[in-house]
């Protein structure tokens, strides 16, 4: 029984364990199986990358205070974050990586970045 190449179907030449005929194939193949199988995925990470470009920009001082309505005009999603930090004394900071925001009042957030 020959061989045949997973992507393309040709026969295989050289080596038993084998498995494409060329880089080409063996590049398309893998693309084909680890590209993001769902959207939602694909669309999740993009969403968190644009968060953490905004607040990036808009602190460039690790600390930094500004208005809902600066970072929405910058197109940020308040719904995606990756982790939420509560500290002894109650307040909650939204993580976007190591980049952060905290909810004041009258719609402004402090801008923090996590020490590393």
């Amino acid at each position: 029984m020959k061989q045949q190449c997973l992507e393309c179907g040709d026969k295989l030449v050289g080596r038993i364990d084998k498995k494409f005929c060329s880089d080409a194939c063996r590049n398309a193949y893998n693309n084909r199986v680890n590209k993001d199988s769902k959207n939602l995925i694909r669309n999740t990470n993009n969403r968190l990358r644009k968060n953490y470009r905004v607040l990036e920009e808009l602190n460039p001082s690790q600390k930094t205070k500004v208005s809902r309505s600066k970072l929405i005009e910058k197109g940020f999603d308040f719904n995606y974050f990756t982790s939420i930090y509560t500290t002894k004394a109650g307040t909650v900071y939204y993580f976007v990586y190591d980049q952060g925001y905290l909810p004041l009042e009258g719609d402004y957030y402090a801008l923090v970045k996590r020490e590393s």
